[in-house]
């Protein structure tokens, strides 16, 4: 029995790589920008950290979604990465209201991205 409105787990997992491919671009960029910035570092890392977060606004458009729901949802996953990324990089470990914030933010992604919708196409699947 095959369900039309289901998405595939190799759709799933395409697209969560892209989610943390973009996470990456946007939470590395920022923090180029921001190491030369507020911690007096070297303007070409403020430059190279421009080109990652230019690299960040491409990223989105290999996803198959709405404009929106891509958007909202990258929202979500960036709040568990910047965490993390506080957590390795900088060394400032969550407490306990930064892991309940987002593990509310993921759940949302799930709903918003991942929930099929009846009688509505996907950008790419409607050419």
């Amino acid at each position: 029995m095959v369900n039309s409105e289901r998405i595939s787990w190799n759709k799933i997992l395409i697209s969560v790589i892209f989610f943390l491919l973009a996470g990456l671009c946007e939470i590395g960029g920022g923090y180029l920008v921001w190491i030369w910035l507020r911690e007096d570092m070297s303007w070409i890392l403020g430059v190279l950290g421009g080109f990652v977060l230019f690299a960040y606004g491409i990223v989105p458009t290999f996803q198959p979604h709405h404009f929106h729901r891509i958007y909202a949802t990258y929202g979500g996953i960036f709040i568990a990465m910047a965490l993390l990324w506080g957590w390795i990089v900088q060394g400032i470990k969550p407490d306990t209201f930064d892991i309940i914030g987002a593990i509310i933010s993921l759940i949302g992604v799930i709903i918003i991205f991942y929930v099929p919708r009846k009688n509505e196409l996907i950008p790419s699947e409607s050419k």
